[in-house]
């Protein structure tokens, strides 16, 4: 199959690791709808080949992905309940989409580079482990104004209550390597050692068979299921339909229209320089 924003191959051992490279590095492998639903059918196809035993999925270019495409946003002129409808259905279709990544019967390892930021970065979290370069930027600055992030259900889980809630109340990004310290993610690696890091740890997992691989994963996942995660990640659809509505949003959403997105950032985030600078 071909496709316009993704690049599928196969690698290793006996080809069993599938590996998905998400290709629109001038957008920073910006999330578009094409991309999107480009990658759920890559994963669908990967999940019935008894072949593929792991998946990496990676970016190209600066980084693994700066989130949301939002290019050409400008606040919305739409009336009013066709703009709230459709934004609910966008958001629950998010969740979805994730859920499917989360509950894929294959093995699944983000490779993160660069840039791993707001949406991009609720993928990540949704692979089995992840590995970055020491130096990339993991966090979500969507939380500055824009919306509620599905991340919110697997921080608390992932890293504890303490350190979920400071990451969700101010949009600060962490490094590979703080994010390695808190255990968000599996490792972190220096970035020209991060290829060969992530190809020796799906060469280790693919000693065993997809089916038996599987078998584990369907178990570990469960236990997160019985604590309500995928409700809690379905509901977070809805509580980022509900922050549309608050004074931050709106006052991004002005910002937004008034100054287009590069303004509305720039205006977003100056307000955290002096605190942590990022």
């Amino acid at each position: 199959m071909e496709y316009n924003t993704i690049i599928c191959d196969r690698y290793g051992a006996n080809d069993w690791i599938g590996r998905i490279t998400l290709n629109r590095p001038e957008k920073i492998n910006a999330l578009s709808g094409e991309l999107l639903a480009e990658l759920e059918m890559a994963l669908a196809k990967a999940a019935w080949d008894d072949d593929i035993r792991v998946i990496v999925i990676r970016g190209s270019g600066r980084g693994f992905g700066a989130g949301y495409d939002l290019s050409g946003s400008r606040g919305g002129d739409a009336p009013r309940q066709s703009r709230l409808t459709s934004s609910r259905q966008n958001m629950q279709e998010g969740s979805r989409r994730q859920m499917f990544l989360f509950n894929l019967p294959k093995v699944t390892i983000a490779q993160v580079h660069g840039y791993c930021l707001a949406g991009s970065c609720e993928y990540a979290m949704m692979t089995d482990l992840i590995v970055a370069s020491e130096d990339a930027r993991i966090g979500h600055p969507g939380i500055r104004g824009l919306g509620h992030p599905r991340n919110s259900c697997m921080w608390p889980m992932i890293i504890g209550l303490r350190k979920a809630k400071e990451l969700m109340y101010t949009g600060d990004q962490l490094s590979g390597k703080e994010a390695a310290e808190i255990g968000m993610i599996n490792k972190a690696v220096p970035a020209d050692q991060l290829e060969a890091e992530v190809t020796k740890l799906a060469e280790r997992i693919a000693n065993q068979s997809a089916d038996a691989l599987a078998v584990h994963k369907e178990a570990m996942n469960r236990w997160y299921q019985a604590m309500g995660m995928e409700s809690s990640i379905m509901a977070a659809a809805d509580y980022d339909h509900v922050y549309q509505q608050t004074e931050s949003a709106m006052e991004f959403k002005g910002k937004l229209r008034d100054e287009g997105l590069k303004g509305a950032f720039t205006w977003r985030d100056s307000r955290y320089q002096d605190l942590r600078g990022s």
